[in-house]
């Protein structure tokens, strides 16, 4: 891995979303590195149970609908020492769906929240699909620790020089950091 360089870092504060757009308040999302790294920490739901999602959005589109291909494994253990697991989530990778892509499920008690990174390759092709794979722990209501592995693709040919993280329903507060990979 190359060196990481901070283009730019957002705080959520209740926001129900929060997005990095290229060419908005410093942020570079763009051929100027063929790798992108956002940090997120501290991310706490408001909602208890809730999902933390990403998308992208093409350069000139709106929406953040792109096509994605994922797939979504999660290993767990819960406090109690009665159950653990390494399990492939049908329920939650896409085969060519639109939707926000599944990152972690999170509580809202005061010791229960994300932390993670997703990794997202070559965002400004217009010749190949964007790769990304993202690693996020969490303990989530159910006094579970999760481990989740979501890797895939935006299935187009069109740079993606937006990217937006929100909650499955109600507000969040953490930190997200965006670094370009040199």
């Amino acid at each position: 891995m190359g060196i990481p360089t901070l283009i730019k870092t957002l705080t959520a504060s209740g926001d129900s979303s929060l997005s990095f757009v290229d060419g908005t308040a410093d942020v570079t999302l763009d051929s100027t590195y063929d790798e992108y790294m956002f940090v997120c920490t501290d991310i706490n739901g408001s909602a208890d149970g809730s999902t933390f999602f990403f998308q992208g959005n093409v350069a000139g589109g709106s929406g953040y609908n792109e096509t994605i291909t994922s797939t979504v494994f999660t290993a767990y253990h819960d406090e109690a020492d009665s159950a653990a697991a390494l399990t492939y989530d049908t329920g939650v990778d896409q085969a060519q769906g639109t939707a926000f892509q599944h990152l972690a499920l999170v509580g809202n008690g005061a010791d229960e929240s994300i932390a993670g990174i997703l990794h997202l390759f070559s965002p400004a092709s217009t010749t190949y699909v964007t790769h990304f794979y993202t690693n996020f722990n969490t303990l989530a209501a159910d006094n579970y620790s999760r481990n989740y592995f979501v890797a895939g693709y935006f299935n187009l040919t069109g740079a993606i020089d937006e990217i937006q993280f929100k909650m499955s329903s109600g507000n969040f507060d953490g930190v997200i950091q965006m670094y370009g990979i040199a």
